[in-house]
């Protein structure tokens, strides 16, 4: 089966020595991967690199077969993100603010637009601005820019973040229902275990900088009473014991 993400031997050491070190994955079309780890673990710096932000030390990612060190525009061309905080325009409504981003993609109509507000439950705001959001509804507002393209390759870091339970439940349904229907492939960071047990079809955990497992999540919860105890086991077995990261 071809990859649709493959990272390869990825390394970024920061100079407070914080950073990743040889971190290699394979991604596969319709997978939703959940990538758990603690806060400062590394997630969003692997994010960061897969979608051009920050440049490694070594290793590469290869996004749809395109490196995204040497050939950056084809690996994006079909990508969509969400890294760290959804920012949009303050002073647009809703509506608009997707029209300036549709801008960036051939072929995005007005009622893609209409479309992907419904998808995330912000139609009824399509005239607001999202300076009067709350911090859910701008990331609704994200994740819809996020998918305004059709992207086949999905990338959101901590996605749930500010959502109440009836959003995170909504998100929760809008990924898995992409990823069966159309065989988008997600890339999920994360550090709420339960969410991401609900949420992805596998799960790699990263701590301190490395990745200590990769797993299909039925296969883990067929040996585990929950993620957050193999997660636990999986951090054990490496020497540390971490605290809960599952608030």
């Amino acid at each position: 089966m071809d990859k649709a993400i493959e990272i390869q031997n990825l390394t970024k050491i920061y100079p407070n020595g914080r950073g990743i070190r040889e971190i290699s994955l394979d991604i596969y079309p319709g997978d939703i991967f959940g990538f758990l780890g603690p806060n400062g673990a590394g997630k969003t710096t692997v994010m960061k690199i897969m979608t051009g932000l920050v440049r490694p030390q070594r290793g590469d990612v290869k996004i749809m077969g395109h490196s995204v060190l040497d050939d950056y525009e084809k690996a994006m061309a079909q990508v969509g993100c969400l890294i760290e905080t959804a920012e949009s325009y303050p002073f647009l409504s809703a509506g608009d603010n997707l029209r300036q981003w549709a801008r960036y993609y051939p072929g995005v109509a007005e009622q893609r637009i209409d479309e992907v507000l419904e998808l995330v439950g912000l139609l009824p705001y399509k005239q607001e601005k999202p300076k009067r959001f709350s911090l859910g509804m701008k990331q609704r507002l994200g994740l819809a820019a996020a998918i305004l393209s059709r992207p086949r390759v999905v990338i959101l870091d901590e996605p749930l973040n500010g959502l109440d339970v009836e959003g995170m439940i909504d998100m929760r349904k809008l990924i898995q229902r992409l990823a069966e229907q159309e065989q988008t492939t997600f890339f999920i960071s994360s550090h709420l275990i339960h969410d991401v047990e609900l949420t992805c079809t596998r799960v790699g955990i990263i701590f301190d900088g490395k990745l200590l497992s990769i797993a299909r999540t039925e296969d883990v919860l067929r040996d585990y009473a929950s993620l957050e105890n193999y997660f636990v086991s999986e951090v054990e077995s490496n020497g540390r014991v971490p605290g809960n990261i599952s608030q």
